[in-house]
């Protein structure tokens, strides 16, 4: 239809989209779409910090060793070494582009900012912003991302499709503008930033999650997703029913928070060695557990004994919502109930955030790269984001120079018909999407069944039914965007019911043990035909 309008199409604005952007603009141009709904995404809610061996007192190995015992068994060593081994340029990095983390202030510190100590982790090494690093982070990268000339912001848009061309190849996107008026970019290479699946759960840690629409976008051209049954669920997210999601971060627990039944017992260390500093997934199933046999809907963080002072200085953000929320942390626990936090599994790629679909890529929560295996350890997640975006800047930077004729674009009709206009009863698409996520929240989420997943898979099957006929066409933005979440779904439901194994994230009670031996879990699109599921 027209000549490729960048170099670099960036779909994504966190921490991982404005990291490549910025690291490839001096040589490449780049177009970043960057929805508002970015502002209250994943990255800019992530409170803890970024964990990298930056400490004298800390070693390689030793992170190395922590992410593969929190992996159990599924993490791909080289990507764990390759990510642990990159971390700390990263982190120098971010410095020098201007993050303020929280300095040490103890004179004698052997490094300048503070280091805290998060589940999983054998020593203090998460770099922080106070308890809003996520929030600093983000920006100071948009800072930078909106003074940088060779970088074209697009916050109208929303994508909803991949284009590939005759050969397969992706060259580009499309979608719909605040207008909800078609449009189409082309690009030589096209990278999703797009986020995680916790939107396909009720319960989630961030306000405005994604429901894993750039997995489905890649799997739609033919990209492998892997170990989508390993949804991490955050131990601990603010009870609240009348309020919005507000995750209570991990280094709070970090920092010697006690987790208390309803009863006022502290019911970690009876379970396991490491008490409240266990992984997430011990931690989360404990918390689980105590939530079925009480009456509240959740359990206690109690953080008083840390004094006032300490808690007005470690973690300012989160004083001050519960206090907005009518909490004074100071003087009472904090109700907390696990929710949907960040998902493991995602669109498999090479160190370079390659695909299998030519000129394809994708970074951060949306791409599984093997570093966290059947469970991610506490603040890796961030460091993933800016290790995989670098490296695949590095590869974008060794490639030929882009060539100035006109991209193959192949036949038209072959990119999939939005039709924005269409009467679709937006309403009906609303409640289909909360049938959905409350269908994965009963029986997709801590601890799983053989039945549950069978009546899930069923449950899924009906409410795609129920799509089709608000739109038969499937070519209104919103329905696109529904049935993506739903065949994620599906997708997710098929890989946790072929893994009879608990490990990790992913607990079975009709498959309590661990398998002799384990793989990551690969499923195309096709999968859902050869299981029967209509796609």
């Amino acid at each position: 239809m027209s000549t490729p309008t960048t170099d670099l199409l960036i779909i994504g604005g966190g921490v991982a989209g404005l990291t490549l952007a910025l690291e490839v603009a001096d040589h490449l141009s780049v177009t970043l779409v960057r929805p508002a709904m970015d502002d209250q995404g994943a990255s800019r809610w992530a409170q803890g910090g970024i964990a990298a061996v930056l400490s004298p007192d800390d070693n390689l190995d030793d992170h190395v060793r922590d992410t593969l015992i929190a992996g159990d068994g599924l993490c791909d060593e080289d990507a764990v070494r390759f990510t642990v081994t990159h971390g700390p340029e990263a982190i120098q990095w971010l410095i020098d582009n201007g993050v303020p983390f929280t300095p040490d202030p103890d004179p004698s510190a052997r490094y300048p900012y503070h280091l805290t100590r998060e589940g999983g982790h054998n020593a203090r090494r998460i770099i922080h912003a106070d308890d809003a690093t996520g929030r600093a982070v983000v920006e100071t990268l948009v800072n930078k991302v909106s003074a940088h000339p060779g970088i074209t912001q697009r916050s109208d848009l929303t994508i909803l499709t991949l284009l590939s061309n005759a050969e397969g190849h992706c060259i580009g996107a499309q979608g719909v503008d605040s207008e909800q008026r078609r449009q189409a970019f082309y690009a030589h290479h096209t990278v999703l930033a797009t986020g995680g699946a916790s939107g396909l759960y009720r319960h989630t840690t961030t306000p405005a999650p994604s429901s894993g629409e750039g997995m489905m976008m890649a799997a739609e051209l033919g990209a492998t997703l892997a170990n989508l049954e390993f949804q991490q669920f955050h131990p601990t997210c603010l009870f609240d029913p009348d309020g919005p999601a507000f995750l209570i971060s991990e280094a709070v627990r970090g920092e010697g928070g006690h987790l208390l039944n309803e009863a006022g017992h502290r019911f970690m260390p009876d379970l396991d060695p490491r008490a409240e500093l266990a992984p997430r997934d011990v931690v989360a199933r404990a918390i689980d557990a105590q939530i079925q046999q009480g009456t509240l809907g959740h359990v206690w963080l109690d953080i008083r004994h840390l004094g006032e002072a300490s808690i007005r200085h470690h973690f300012p953000t989160i004083l001050a919502h519960c206090a907005s929320r009518g909490m004074d942390i100071t003087r009472q626990p904090i109700p907390v109930v696990p929710a949907a936090h960040y998902s493991c599994g995602g669109v498999a790629t090479d160190h370079a955030g390659a695909t299998d679909v030519a000129n394809l890529y994708a970074i951060g929560e949306t791409a599984y790269t093997g570093l966290h295996g059947a469970n991610r350890m506490a603040s890796n997640s961030l460091l993933e984001c800016l290790v995989y975006a670098r490296s695949c800047a590095r590869h974008l930077l060794s490639l030929p120079s882009p060539p100035n004729e006109p991209l193959n674009t192949g036949d038209d009709h072959q990119a999939p018909i939005i039709q924005p206009n269409i009467n679709v009863e937006l309403e009906a698409l609303r409640k289909l999407r909360f049938k959905m996520r409350s269908v994965m929240s009963q029986y997709v989420s801590i601890v799983r069944s053989d039945q549950g997943l069978a009546t899930a898979s069923e449950a899924l099957a009906e409410i795609k039914k129920e799509l089709e006929k608000l739109d038969k066409a499937m070519s209104h933005p919103e329905s696109m965007r529904l049935r993506q979440a739903i065949m994620l779904a599906q997708l997710t439901v098929l890989a946790a019911s072929q893994r009879h194994e608990s490990r990790g994230l992913h607990y079975s009670i009709d498959w309590p043990e661990h398998q002799a031996t384990s793989a990551p879990s690969q499923l195309t699109l096709d999968s859902l035909r050869l299981a029967g599921l209509p796609h």
